[in-house]
Formats: C-alpha cells, structure tokens, sequence
C-alpha cells in the first residue's frame, strides 16, 4: 500500500467514527494507527506534510493570502480562542486555518505519538495543547 493509500484510507475511517464536534482525536488516532508519526501544516501557504517512519508525503495546499502581506505577531490569546471555536464545531477547518494564521501561526505540528500539537510563530515562539486518546 502507498504512503497516498494510507492516508485516504484513514482519513475514510475517521469521516465514519468520528463526531460533529471534537472530532480531532479521533482523526489523530486513525492517522497513528495507519502508521503516521506525525503532521505538519505551513501556513499561509496551507501546505501539508504526513510522515512515517519511512516515508514523508507533501500536499500542496490552497494559500491563505493573494499577495505579499506582513506576517502577523504571535498571539497565543487569540489562537487559544482559534482553537476553543473550532474544538467547539464553530468553524470549518478552512476557517481555523485562517483564525490560527491571524493569531500568528506559521506552521504547527501534530504529534500523533505524544498526542500533541505545536503552533509556532514566526520567531519561533510557541504554544502546545495536548489530546486525549479516542476510547
């Protein structure tokens, strides 16, 4: 099975098992399962990149922005609002993508091993929000 195999794959899983609402973990886990260490989304870009222990795979992704534009500063109050909106189901992801970009997020990291996710800032500051595994 392709690395591209694996990942449909879990990404069908998890549309069927997870809910509405704080559905995160339950897609964080079908990618652990299916042999994904970690996801790395870079913003304003949108690009993502899936990894195994053998195998990376990059997604090109649609861009936040049309034009050169200032990065904005890191504000970790405004992506902790980011993130309770979307954990709460008030948001599309294409929507969180553009929240967590105006906190400031440059690129973030989802660590399925460690079950927890880092946003980064331009200069390297940084916020990290651990999950709860799905029972």
């Amino acid at each position: 099975m392709t690395i591209e195999q694996q990942l449909q794959q879990a990404m069908e899983k998890s549309q069927k098992i997870r809910p509405a609402i704080g559905g995160f973990p339950y897609l964080a886990d079908c990618l652990r399962q299916a042999g994904f260490l970690k996801n790395t989304w870079y913003l304003p870009s949108g690009d993502s990149f899936y990894f195994t222990s053998n195998y990376a795979l990059v997604i090109p992704g649609t861009s936040l922005i049309e034009a050169p534009s200032p990065c904005p500063a890191f504000n970790e109050p405004a992506l902790i609002k980011a993130l309770k909106l979307d954990q709460a189901g008030q948001t599309t992801f294409p929507a969180f993508l553009k929240n967590i970009w105006s906190a400031g997020v440059v690129m973030y990291t989802v660590d399925f091993t460690h079950r927890s996710v880092t946003y980064y800032g331009a200069d390297n500051t940084h916020y990290q929000e651990g999950y709860l595994p799905i029972t």
